[in-house]
């Protein structure tokens, strides 16, 4: 069998779009054009039979550019009044664009509390679940308003795979402001080799350790290959690929090699909820 044919076979899907992906790097603004891409792909998954959940930053970006704030936030309450102003009119351009594919979409915020408290948990499952079975695309972010824990989740990769692992998604794909894994940063080594399977993640985790950070997200390589841990260790497999061109959803999708496959593992010793204290 084809390796990516446990992709291609994938019925419930978790996306996560990271801040720098969906603004204008000169501008902060939000870049409606590359929204509008990814709604479309996620509507031809949901019109072949697929789930879908949409995990997406930007609420402090989108909180930002709407007071005209150009540099990063240093302090927690300054994040989180950002947070606040940017979610809301994040999540109005969700439910307009969508609506034009007539989409239902729901806003999940998320807190460290929701995974760690049983009671909690198992209250997000079962909504995530109903809300699925409603054909609504479930979109969810940290709530930066009240988590003293904010952000580190990881620009929300880590996030995303801790909800791959609730929801007992099939398929994450992880969509970057690179195309993958490499064995040294892209960016400053020319002779960085690019990795297109991972079948230990585990070996690649100090590597992940010395990849930089952009203005906008939080996340570095290390955030990612913690949420690939997370993910394949809960039977979900993992793509890492380029938001550049949102399109390459369906390439994924299809089973198509792009980006760094990191396939699922069978580990029943594995506590993904011990992931929250790394």
């Amino acid at each position: 069998m084809d390796i990516r044919q446990k992709v291609k076979d994938a019925k419930r899907i978790v996306i996560k779009i990271g801040s720098s992906s969906i603004t204008h790097s000169e501008t902060g603004e939000l870049h409606l054009s590359k929204i509008e891409k990814l709604i479309r792909q996620i509507a031809d998954l949901k019109g072949a039979g697929k789930e879908v959940v949409l995990v997406s930053s930007g609420a402090i970006a989108t909180g930002r550019h709407s007071l005209g704030i150009n540099e990063k936030p240093s302090t927690l309450s300054e994040k989180q009044a950002l947070a606040a102003i940017g979610q809301a009119r994040l999540i109005m351009e969700y439910r307009k664009l969508f609506s034009e594919y007539n989409l239902r979409i729901a806003q999940i915020l998320m807190t460290k509390s929701t995974i760690t408290n049983d009671i909690y948990r198992e209250n997000a499952k079962a909504t995530f679940t109903q809300l699925l079975a409603y054909g609504a695309v479930p979109i969810v972010n940290e709530n930066d308003t009240i988590s003293t824990y904010e952000i580190q989740f990881g620009d929300n990769d880590r996030l995303s795979a801790l909800v791959s692992a609730l929801v007992e998604a099939d398929l994450l794909i992880l969509l970057s402001d690179i195309d993958g894994l490499y064995t040294d940063d892209p960016n400053t080594n020319k002779d960085a080799e690019f990795i297109s399977f991972v079948e230990d993640v585990d070996k690649y985790m100090d590597m992940g350790k010395s990849t930089s950070k952009s203005g906008l997200g939080t996340g570095g390589m290390y955030t990612k290959l913690l949420a690939a841990q997370i993910a394949t260790n809960s039977g979900c497999d993992m793509v890492i690929a380029s938001a550049e061109n949102m399109s390459i959803i369906e390439n994924i999708a299809n089973g198509e090699e792009i980006g760094t496959y990191f396939p699922a593992k069978s580990n029943k010793d594995f506590n993904w909820l011990n992931c929250l204290e790394e």
